[in-house]
């Protein structure tokens, strides 16, 4: 009785086991992948803070243009104050004041700041479109660094896959070299080697399910999945059909669309603009100006409706010695991002011929290591065709397996690397996202 207690405990652990297992586990493919991480992105939701701060700039520019309006009262006690009214009727000897209540309200409209709040929106504009671009080169790389991650998840699901396989023909050798080496027809030590071999499978494959294990949690963390949660990779993507146009094109899209580029060239204009503000604080400023104001010192005076309107002039005189240091600034702002629009250059262009050369490489990885598959294929065969007739021994036949193993690995791996070294083409083109 109690061992069918414990046989039904077992099974169901079991199924349990397999149960939570299955919850835990999740097909994904690379796109949604991709989909799931700038959706989940921290740097991308900080790139939206800044895109709608820099749309407030934008307003807050714009708002210079409108009318400022401002609106005062006060309520003074005075304290025995002697009061002269010069007027016809007054001998001198005026009225005791101890209050006072006035109120002002002043509106003014800008006419003309020297250009400063035209250039100022534009300025805020450009800026505003940096931001933006800034905003979708981080998507470029956040894309791509969940195409690694992901290409990396894919490499350690398929080494413990083939370093699975490999131990489990490694063992069924075991247990056939033990009967042999029981029925005196295998040397002992032979039997010991082909048993090294398959303890030495067994620490491969610990080490590749330990990849596998960090792998999987990096990319729930790129995704904003639970740290436990087991993802199945879709080897779709390696196999995906790869078109790769010439170099010479390659690197005028790379010139054209990337995002970093164009934004430091938004941002040279920006900085062009404030050279002109700078210029432009040598210029006076002019507006129309309207008021208000209402006054009562009880026992004295008392002035209501006096409604006032005019034009009011305004000028920096500092300006004069000061505005040469502004205007220094802006020029060097401009040389600055100059001189880094053209390193960027560069280094695109540098970048370019890199991950295509990369590509190349990968390529031909692909077309040797598919060659070295079935080369070591049929020299495994061949050696096993001859340790079986004694005409080699167990070493050649275990050197010939781990040969066979490694040559699995590198063909999965090529094939892999290939898919991410065009990928890696496509983001230093800046047409990753398309």
């Amino acid at each position: 009785m109690n061992n069918s207690l414990k046989a039904i405990t077992t099974v169901l652990f079991f199924f349990i086991a397999v149960y939570v297992h299955a919850q835990n586990s999740q097909a994904i493919t690379l796109q949604q992948a991709i989909d799931m991480s700038i959706k989940n992105s921290k740097n991308l939701k900080i790139d939206e803070a800044k895109i709608i701060a820099a749309a407030a700039d934008v307003q807050e520019a714009k708002d210079r243009q409108l009318p400022g309006a401002t609106v005062s009262a006060s309520y003074l006690r005075i304290g025995n104050a002697n009061i002269d009214i010069k007027n016809s009727q007054n001998n001198g000897g005026g009225p005791k004041a101890s209050q006072a209540l006035y109120g002002i309200a002043n509106v003014s409209l800008p006419l003309y700041a020297g250009g400063k709040i035209k250039y100022g929106i534009a300025s805020a504009k450009y800026l505003q479109q940096a931001v933006q671009l800034n905003a979708d080169n981080d998507k470029e790389g956040i894309t791509f660094n969940t195409i690694q991650a992901y290409t990396n998840l894919y490499k350690a699901a398929k080494a413990v896959n083939v370093i699975k396989e490999n131990l489990t023909a490694s063992i069924q050798r075991d247990t056939t070299f033990s009967r042999l080496e029981q029925n005196g027809l295998l040397a002992r030590n032979d039997f010991l080697k082909s048993q090294l071999q398959t303890s030495n499978i067994e620490l491969t494959l610990l080490d590749a399910e330990n990849n596998l294990s960090i792998a999987n949690i990096n990319m729930n963390l790129l995704l904003g999945l639970p740290e436990n949660n087991i993802i199945q990779t879709d080897s779709n993507f390696v196999t995906a059909k790869q078109e790769l146009q010439s170099f010479t094109l390659l690197e005028n899209l790379a010139l054209q669309n990337r995002k970093d580029l164009q934004a430091i060239g938004i941002q040279k204009k920006a900085a062009t603009l404030g050279i002109k503000t700078a210029k432009a604080d040598a210029y006076p400023t002019l507006a129309l100006t309207g008021g208000y104001i209402a006054a009562d010192i009880p026992k004295v005076i008392t002035i209501t409706n006096a409604v006032n309107i005019g034009i009011g002039v305004q000028y920096n005189i500092a300006s004069l010695w000061k505005n040469n240091t502004k205007l220094k600034q802006a020029k060097a702002r401009v040389m600055e991002l100059t001189a880094n629009e053209e390193l960027l250059n560069d280094g695109i262009r540098l970048q370019v011929n890199k991950d295509y050369q990369n590509y190349l490489l990968a390529q031909k990885k692909i077309e040797v290591y598919d060659k070295a598959i079935a080369q070591a294929t049929e020299n495994y065969r061949i050696t096993k065709n001859k340790y079986d007739n004694s005409l080699v021994t167990i070493t050649d036949l275990l050197e010939a397996d781990v040969s066979l193993l490694q040559t699995k690995l590198n063909a999965s791996f090529a094939r892999a690397d290939a898919a991410l070294a065009y990928n890696k083409i496509l983001q230093t083109t800046g047409t990753l996202s398309k």
